[in-house]
């Protein structure tokens, strides 16, 4: 069975937001058309605290149950099938999808007899990034689809470091999956 992962699609990581990818809104038309495509479908949240270590690094962000924290309203999120909270104690960054705190998403995926990873989202260069890594390690054959996925821009180069990176721990890096032949 195939899953569609969509990374941090929140208002804080949106034009507008604390800590905006510059073309974050672009990738929404595009995750939500991907969102049809498949029977089961997950997005994951920053989800942190008031005070959080993570604020050392970043400007606060995605506090659980602010503005910022919450989907856009572009995003058909009633077709969501499971929502990860991460980055959700003082002391995590909660980077990775893998790492969230209210269900463990490897069991999960092995429940549902999930084999491929269809990954999509924000930021490229950070929770995109550190979740496509950890779904590998896991085991599941992963797809980035690089339509529906944005950087933050923070550092020049990262992002393209970042898209290496994926590409040689083993991730299938794809513009578009209808137009790869890879139906999901």
């Amino acid at each position: 069975m195939k899953a569609l992962l969509i990374v941090d699609l929140q208002n804080d990581f949106l034009p507008g937001g604390a800590l905006p990818a510059p073309d974050g809104n672009n990738i929404i038309p595009v995750v939500n058309n991907l969102m049809e495509d498949f029977h089961f479908v997950i997005a994951s949240k920053d989800w942190h605290p008031n005070v959080s270590v993570h604020f050392e690094k970043w400007p606060v962000h995605c506090v659980r149950g602010s503005l910022g924290s919450k989907f856009p309203v572009a995003l058909r999120s009633k077709n969501i099938d499971l929502v990860l909270r991460k980055g959700t104690e003082d002391t995590d960054d909660g980077y990775s999808a893998f790492e969230a705190t209210n269900v463990n998403l490897v069991d999960v995926l092995n429940e549902r007899e999930v084999t491929e990873l269809y990954v999509c989202g924000l930021t490229t260069e950070y929770c995109v990034k550190e979740t496509v890594l950890d779904a590998i390690k896991n085991g599941f054959k992963t797809f980035v689809i690089k339509n529906a996925t944005e950087a933050v821009k923070a550092n020049p180069g990262d992002e393209e470091k970042a898209w290496k990176e994926m590409y040689e721990a083993g991730a299938v890096i794809v513009d578009d999956i209808k137009y790869n032949g890879l139906s999901a």
